[in-house]
């Protein structure tokens, strides 16, 4: 069942329509809806076109956090054969909010790791919304070290409101297990690359999204803080998350101005969710294109790469 943001009631309410009009067809067979239900169709096409040509910060942070928005599970099923995932940090323990392992992408062997929402109660609660703990961090870090040291590409999917804020967190290192993932990011002598699918969130993004090549879903949000937190500190109200959200500047058009991403993977209309066997294909052919890109470049070169690209950034502000 299609679920609706708020913004979406027109295209709500002729979708209703439509299914309204099925349903009495279904229980009387001499009724004909095909020019009613074809005509209601296109209005609903040509409104879902028109709101999303426009949506503003806010709307596009909605959007990147749609409950039926692909997640890392999806992506993994579509894009990933011979999935073999890793747990744990050997350490402490198991996180599962950071899902990581080895894989093959059309053949390639590839190293896999991202926040993982989950999509239901059960798993949401799981996979703790995607928010980590020390422990997934330090399970990222030794499957970097792996990838590292066999010469395999990472490819990092990122998608969280930011790490895990607990306390229990915080009193097992959860800065510095941030701190540690972005250094073996920086660090590597293989390529990666990071995707924002849905909410890129502070450190607990950055974490894993330092990487040779950075993309962004057209609707994916990337920012240092929610809209609903800097709101609370800009205003100290978080009812002002829209204005937050504008002012922030967390779109992927306008982090690909200001240099912090490299590319946007465009979205059909109507958002990830609507249509995903859509975006598994431009994120299929984004993934192909960076590793033919860096196909063949030594250990140096990928280093010399990324840190000239992240020295690069604000210095043509």
């Amino acid at each position: 069942m299609q679920s609706y943001l708020d913004f979406e009631k027109p295209v709500a309410d002729l979708e209703g329509k439509i299914a309204e009009l099925k349903s009495l067809a279904a229980t009387d067979q001499a009724v004909s809806i095909d020019e009613e239900v074809n005509r209601l169709s296109s209005r609903a096409d040509e409104a879902l076109v028109e709101i999303y040509k426009k949506l503003t910060p806010w709307q596009k942070t909605q959007v990147a956090r749609h409950p039926q928005r692909p997640h890392f599970s999806d992506y993994i099923k579509t894009l990933i054969t011979e999935w073999q995932p890793m747990a744990g940090d050997r350490k402490f323990a198991e996180d599962s909010a950071i899902q990581a392992g080895f894989g093959r992408f059309n053949g390639q062997p590839v190293a896999v790791l991202g926040q993982e929402k989950g999509n239901s109660t059960e798993s949401r609660l799981k996979h703790n919304f995607g928010m980590a703990r020390p422990e997934g961090y330090r399970k990222a870090v030794r499957i970097m070290e792996m990838a590292d040291r066999f010469n395999i590409p990472v490819i990092s999917f990122v998608d969280t409101a930011g790490a895990y804020p607990g306390i229990g967190a915080e009193e097992r290192g959860q800065a510095e297990a941030i701190a540690r993932s972005t250094e073996k990011s920086l660090e590597l002598g293989v390529p990666n690359i990071a995707i924002v699918i849905g909410e890129g969130g502070s450190g607990g993004a950055i974490a894993i999204a330092t990487a040779s090549r950075v993309l962004m879903l057209e609707h994916a949000i990337y920012s240092v803080i929610s809209p609903e937190g800097g709101a609370t500190i800009l205003w100290r109200d978080a009812a002002r998350a829209q204005d937050a959200a504008t002012n922030m500047k967390i779109t992927s058009a306008d982090l690909l101005g200001f240099g912090v991403i490299d590319g946007i993977i465009p979205e059909p209309t109507g958002g990830a969710h609507r249509h995903p066997e859509a975006v598994m294909a431009s994120t299929r052919e984004a993934l192909a294109k960076f590793l033919a890109d860096f196909s063949g470049k030594s250990r140096l070169e990928v280093r010399e790469h990324r840190r000239e690209k992240f020295m690069a950034i604000g210095t043509a502000l």
